[in-house]
């Protein structure tokens, strides 16, 4: 660690500068299924998308459940200006996304609204969206495929 100026700077560590972090889903066999479903309610657009059977490199043999060769092995989403990964994974066994939600932050209150509704089509509503102390509009729901979102519209600027 070396100090200058009153900052404390740990030289063994990486720098952060160019770091993104970037969401990978794994769908278990519904993958397609969740990316139109993204598509209406949120607008994501398909950057990539890879099939197993189109892989360069297919997977051993044994590796992946019987009919998975159309599955999709990796795509890429954009959501807003968000890269959201996803894929099929390698297993038929049902998803499980605990431990995290996705947080989404739109521009206002109708957005909320709109979101909302959608990703809860299907879902489960954890909250639902109302004012509070830190946003105008916030909730949190679960999409069909067990995915955790929260929706948020910012504070007005106060200035």
């Amino acid at each position: 660690m070396t100090q200058t100026n009153n900052e404390v700077h740990d030289t063994n560590t990486m720098s952060t500068n160019n770091q993104v972090i970037q969401p990978y889903l794994f769908f278990h066999g519904r993958c397609e299924e969740a990316i139109e479903f993204y598509r209406k309610a949120l607008g994501a657009k398909t950057e990539r998308l890879m099939r197993f059977k189109d892989s360069p490199e297919p997977p051993p043999p044994g590796r992946l459940p019987p009919g998975f060769e159309n599955k999709i092995m990796h795509a890429t989403l954009q959501v807003g200006s968000t890269t959201l990964m996803a894929s099929d994974g390698c297993s038929a066994d049902q998803a499980g996304f605990e431990g995290f939600s996705l947080s989404l932050t739109v521009p206002s209150e109708a957005e909320a609204d709109r979101v909302f509704a959608a990703l809860a089509e299907g879902g489960q509503v954890r909250m639902p969206l109302d004012k509070t102390f830190w946003s105008p509009r916030f909730g949190m729901v679960e999409d069909r495929f067990g995915v955790g979102w929260m929706i948020m519209v910012p504070p007005a600027d106060p200035n």
